[in-house]
């Protein structure tokens, strides 16, 4: 046991496992009672009954283009600045000294630390309510997520291409551009093809705030227990992620060929 490490790690994530079960008031046989399965079942078969009047549609399907609109411009702001912050935070070469590298990595991390739907609650307060808190909030936190991962795979890109342009003489600038980014090109539209599939997911939640999209809805209808206009919603919103991770696996696809 002194000479395995990994021994003790397992151990002592068998220990918070162990501490987490015996810390937390998980009431497992009122959550599993009749009572509370035949509710359940109650609530269930309600939402299995969606709105289908024309006039709800007619409300519903601006809605679903407005969170596709939030989450596709959130990614695409993300994707730009977390490029342009990840070249600071990464270090390219052994010589490189890198030096605004802890303070841009300390930004990224601050980024995305914040999750989205507190990043919408505090832009609400100076862009009001709507789309636009929303598609801020997408943006900040992904800046964060997509900056550091950009600047991983920078860091891990192999050197081969880059030593040969600057041995020549050839400026950083221009080595990234011809040597580094090409190579890198297909791992970058990957992550931000992930990330823009968490994104719909995520701008249907931040309409809860009052940030717009199908969200708004969601928290308007479920409020007052309108089942079937929350069902169709909830529809709206599966139909919406399918439709984008049908095409991010498309898009994939077409770069691997």
């Amino acid at each position: 046991m002194k000479r395995c490490p990994a021994c003790w790690f397992l151990a002592g994530l068998l220990a918070l496992v162990v501490a987490s079960f015996v810390s937390l008031d998980l009431q497992w046989s009122r959550f599993f009672s009749a009572d509370a399965l035949r509710r359940m079942g109650r609530f269930l078969a309600e939402l299995l009954a969606p709105s289908t009047d024309p006039r709800f549609i007619a409300k519903l399907l601006p809605a679903m283009l407005e969170t596709l609109a939030m989450s596709v411009v959130g990614t695409l702001l993300a994707a730009v600045f977390g490029l342009l912050l990840a070249l600071p935070a990464a270090r390219t070469h052994a010589d490189d000294p890198a030096r605004g590298r802890s303070l841009t990595r300390l930004v990224l991390n601050a980024l995305r630390s914040v999750p989205e739907l507190m990043w919408a609650a505090l832009l609400l307060i100076s862009a009001g309510l709507g789309p636009m808190a929303g598609t801020l909030a997408l943006a900040l936190h992904t800046t964060g997520v997509l900056g550091r991962l950009f600047a991983e795979a920078i860091e891990n890109a192999p050197d081969g291409p880059a030593f040969a342009l600057r041995v020549r003489g050839v400026g950083e600038g221009r080595v990234l551009l011809y040597a580094t980014l090409p190579q890198l090109l297909p791992q970058l539209v990957s992550y931000t093809l992930y990330r823009w599939e968490n994104n719909i997911r995520a701008a249907a939640v931040l309409g809860v705030v009052g940030a717009g999209g199908l969200g708004q809805m969601l928290a308007f209808h479920l409020g007052l227990f309108q089942m079937p206009e929350t069902s169709a919603v909830l529809a709206a919103m599966l139909l919406q992620v399918l439709a984008v991770d049908a095409a991010s696996v498309a898009a994939r696809w077409a770069m691997a060929r």
